[in-house]
């Protein structure tokens, strides 16, 4: 029986590279420390049948450091992307890669994909991360790729906004705390 797996979200590739954040502080927020993480992550995000899902229940170190190599290799592509700059050799070649450990999508489906059979690899877990990834990295939307313009920050987003000038991954963050920022410079000069 062949396994159906729904499209994924065009940003799905962004947020698995934004689990780790805070990236530019000297402790960035790690979300993925355990296998158990990244499993929990994929069975909230990934959108994986449960019955193809429950083939990970043993992901091990190894299975967990390869996908977060991945996830940097991605999360570099995309921030040289938003910085203007042209994909890192290393990293396309990386993700590369990984996307060749994904099974093929075969048919489209009412809503999804449909894959033959597949084992319990990491290709197959991440498939829908893979895809997402680089149907955005080759897709019209990559000129929408930015990242957040707090240092501190680093969060990688689609600029969906009319102007396409967003800046800040969320005003209630990021734009907020920099907006706050001016105010309290602009009041120590007077």
């Amino acid at each position: 029986m062949p396994n159906l797996i729904p499209a994924p979200a065009d940003d799905l590739g962004l947020a698995f590279a934004n689990t780790r954040y805070w990236r530019g502080t000297a402790e960035p927020t790690e979300e993925l420390r355990a296998p158990p993480d990244l499993l929990r992550w994929i069975e909230q995000n990934g959108r994986l049948p449960p019955a193809l899902l429950r083939r990970f229940a043993r992901a091990d170190a190894a299975t967990l450091a390869a996908a977060l190599a991945w996830r940097e290799a991605m999360f570099r592509c995309f921030a040289a992307t938003a910085a203007g700059k042209p994909l890192p050799d290393a990293d396309v070649a990386a993700f590369n890669a990984a996307l060749a450990q994904a099974p093929p999508r075969q048919r489209i489906t009412h809503g999804g994909w449909e894959i033959a059979s597949t084992d319990a690899s990491l290709g197959a877990l991440l498939a829908p991360v893979l895809w997402s990834a680089a149907d955005l990295l080759v897709g019209r939307r990559l000129a929408r790729v930015r990242q957040c313009a707090n240092p501190a920050c680093g969060y990688l987003f689609l600029d969906d906004s009319k102007s396409g000038n967003r800046r800040w991954c969320s005003m209630s963050s990021c734009g907020n705390r920099a907006k706050a920022h001016r105010h309290y410079m602009r009041r120590k000069e007077m």
